[in-house]
């Protein structure tokens, strides 16, 4: 029997909030917002769906801080108190059961699609791998003036979803995202103090969480999902990244979130790990042990969990705090709980692939599919593991061309 003690005890951060248990729900796209970025009762459903599955941190998909910088169509994008209402029952809803919900804030910077943004901005003017420039236009790098802006986006953002009930929030840090763009020497090419050295490269987000800090009250968590390393030749190294956490810790973040790769090289989803990696599930564990000793901010490890077992050993093991689940919860809402019950003791989860190479290639076809299943249960329908993930692609080509239109229509001017 596996002992899943450790899995069901509390865990308190450093700024005096307790998390119920050490299980998460990393973030995933839901892309449920309305035509023009505002959150709807569909977010509501799916996420007190979560609330009421056992699992004792959910982190909601990527929230944008710039209603004219989006990911996808469907992002809700938060920059005042317009739909403050809505939110208060999105974390009402979300917070069940003992659960927390926390707001993941982003800015995609240059991984803004070219339906949806003409001029993309980031640190320096690089275009991304020539395999995506049919998706992505070249971007524009930002003046030191828009940086400071940005910077302030996030924490009006923060007091927003504070004011609203959320339980904290999360810094997107990973992914290839705009502040993982900074902190990448391959992305961030600047020779001013926001680029070169890795302090210069670094000092985004830690700007960021210092300006979060101050707008929201002491015992609200703010974290950030940190890449372990971006898997890209001249990028963001594993060392570099354990510095950058040093430096977090160092600032007062109450958790890291422990993540890799971007779309140009999308290790989160799982593809060609090593069978070490394989064997113990979690994709970025060795890197979390190497930083144990190094930082005091709890950790949470995330990406390839599927066994109570595995789960139970990294935690007793020191690990990591927390074993972050994602794709195991758009399947099985309740897996937490099943796991923390003892009456599942695994999930299987298969690659979603549609034999079309350059699709199955990138990282777009798990964000996709696995968004249909969120819909489904937003819906108040069960997720369809069996699902088609060729016809899921098909539709959501269709759908994404549909509501771009509507986004860029529902814009001002």
């Amino acid at each position: 029997m596996t002992d899943l003690s450790r899995l069901k005890q509390p865990l308190t951060l450093r700024c005096g909030a307790t998390i119920s248990n050490r299980i998460g729900k990393s973030a995933m796209s839901e892309g449920l917002g309305t035509a023009d970025n505002r959150p709807t009762d569909k977010l509501v459903k799916l996420y007190r769906t979560w609330a009421e599955g056992g699992t004792g941190l959910v982190i909601t998909g990527n929230i944008m801080v710039d209603r004219l910088a989006l990911g996808e169509p469907g992002n809700v994008a938060i920059e005042d108190e317009r739909d403050l209402e809505l939110l208060r029952r999105w974390a009402a809803a979300g917070q069940r059961h003992q659960s927390q919900l926390w707001v993941q804030l982003n800015h995609p910077g240059k991984q803004s699609p070219k339906m949806l943004s003409s001029e993309p901005v980031a640190p320096s003017a690089i275009p991304l791998d020539p395999r995506l420039q049919r998706f992505f236009q070249t971007p524009r790098a930002l003046t030191e003036a828009e940086i400071e802006g940005l910077i302030e986006r996030f924490a009006k953002a923060a007091a927003v979803v504070e004011k609203a009930g959320f339980a904290g929030v999360q810094i997107h840090g990973a992914h290839g995202y705009l502040v993982s763009q900074f902190l990448s020497p391959l992305h961030n090419q600047r020779q001013d103090r926001w680029g070169g050295s890795l302090e210069n490269r670094a000092r985004f987000v830690l700007e960021i969480y210092r300006a979060i800090r101050q707008r929201v009250s002491p015992g609200f968590p703010v974290s950030i999902k940190l890449n372990s390393a971006d898997f890209q030749r001249g990028g963001f190294t594993a060392e570099e990244s354990m510095a950058v956490a040093e430096m977090l810790d160092t600032a007062g973040m109450d958790l890291i979130e422990i993540s890799g790769g971007n779309y140009e090289s999308p290790n989160m989803t799982g593809r060609r790990q090593a069978a070490s990696t394989q064997a113990r599930e979690a994709y970025f564990l060795e890197y979390a042990e190497q930083i144990r000793d190094r930082v005091s901010t709890a950790l949470m490890v995330t990406g390839g969990f599927r066994t109570a077992a595995g789960m139970a050993a990294a935690v007793a093991d020191g690990a990591t705090d927390m074993v972050g689940l994602a794709r195991p919860l758009a399947v099985c809402p309740d897996f937490s709980a099943r796991v923390l019950s003892g009456s599942d003791s695994e999930i299987t989860i298969k690659p979603r692939i549609t034999g079309i190479a350059m699709i199955d290639d990138m990282a777009m076809m798990e964000t996709v599919w696995y968004a249909r299943q969120l819909e489904r249960i937003a819906e108040g329908r069960r997720p369809k593991p069996n699902e088609s993930p060729l016809r899921v692609f098909l539709r959501q080509v269709l759908r994404t061309g549909v509501n771009s239109v509507r986004t860029l229509r529902a814009r001002p001017g």
